[in-house]
């Protein structure tokens, strides 16, 4: 039995749900078993994942983004300070990490993208991969200076292979590998009844608006985009607006890809995992731009 830790990053759904997508087919290989280490979507990756060669280890793996209040853009202020909380912290995680992957004999550490083992698998002669469009450090950029922001580079630096996603522009010198868009299968007969529950007469457009499950928007309720004629919206279970033409995903619903691919219009705010799950399913976009992020 060949033992992977799979690390994944905190921020959002976006990187549990591909992640869960790559686990799944892990664990079509009866010889390896695979121990999740993640906190911020747990029990949604518990439930999407039915195996017992599946272990799970709560801990902090990143901190992502930090949004200005009612905004999709980044808080420079709050970032910079939390970023420097996690990275002082960076000594006792590496000795953590280092003790963890010895006593659980690991075999390969994964990343999808949290910079938390490279270090200590590098240290101890493990294998590593990365697994992203980007990195934090290069997220970063921009945000923070990057005098701060050398813990994390010296991190990335230490990936045995970087297997670089569609749209990625990072730039590492270990061994790369590129890969395109990917999602969780979509269920048709389940992607055929949401269009009828949602559309019963079939006379509309349906528009997923997907903000992500990071978002904090209070003042969603008075954007003019609700009274579009002829359209039904389909958003996260996070997003609270009361229109007629407004539909939640359920909170304990787990495969959103199913109403990503029974939309006709998919509106993300460039969220790597939403628009795989929209291409995949073959429905257009129309992607929110942040360029600071």
């Amino acid at each position: 039995m060949k033992t992977i830790a799979y690390y994944i990053s905190d921020y959002g759904f976006g990187h549990a749900s591909r992640s869960i997508t790559v686990i799944r087919e892990l664990l079509n290989h009866s010889e390896v078993e695979v121990i999740i280490c993640h906190s911020f979507a747990l029990s949604f990756i518990k439930e999407s994942l039915y195996s017992e060669r599946v272990r799970y280890r709560k801990i902090k793996t990143d901190i992502g983004y930090f949004l200005e209040r009612d905004s999709i853009f980044p808080d420079k202020e709050k970032l910079l300070e939390e970023y420097q909380k996690f990275v002082a912290d960076w000594g006792r995680i590496f000795e953590q990490e280092k003790k963890f992957l010895l006593n659980e004999k690991i075999d390969l550490v994964v990343s999808d993208i949290s910079p938390v083992p490279f270090e200590a698998a590098d240290q101890l002669g493990i294998p590593s991969v990365g697994i992203s469009n980007f990195t934090w450090y290069t997220a970063y950029q921009g945000l923070i200076n990057d005098a701060e922001l050398t813990t994390f580079k010296k991190a990335y630096q230490k990936m045995t292979y970087f297997f670089s996603l569609a749209g990625s522009k990072e730039q590492w010198q270990m061994r790369s590998y590129d890969y395109g868009f990917y999602s969780r299968e979509s269920d048709l007969e389940e992607v055929n009844r949401i269009r009828s529950s949602v559309n019963p007469v079939g006379d509309k457009k349906i528009v997923f608006l997907g903000l992500g499950m990071k978002i904090g928007v209070d003042s969603l309720e008075q954007l003019p985009i609700w009274d579009s004629p002829n359209c039904i919206f389909l958003v996260s279970h996070n997003v609270q607006v009361n229109h007629k033409n407004v539909y939640q995903i359920p909170a304990d619903y787990l495969e959103s890809q199913n109403y990503i691919a029974a939309s006709d219009l998919v509106i993300p705010k460039a969220g790597w995992g939403m628009i795989g799950e929209a291409l995949s399913a073959n429905v257009p976009l129309l992607i929110l731009n942040r360029p600071s992020m």
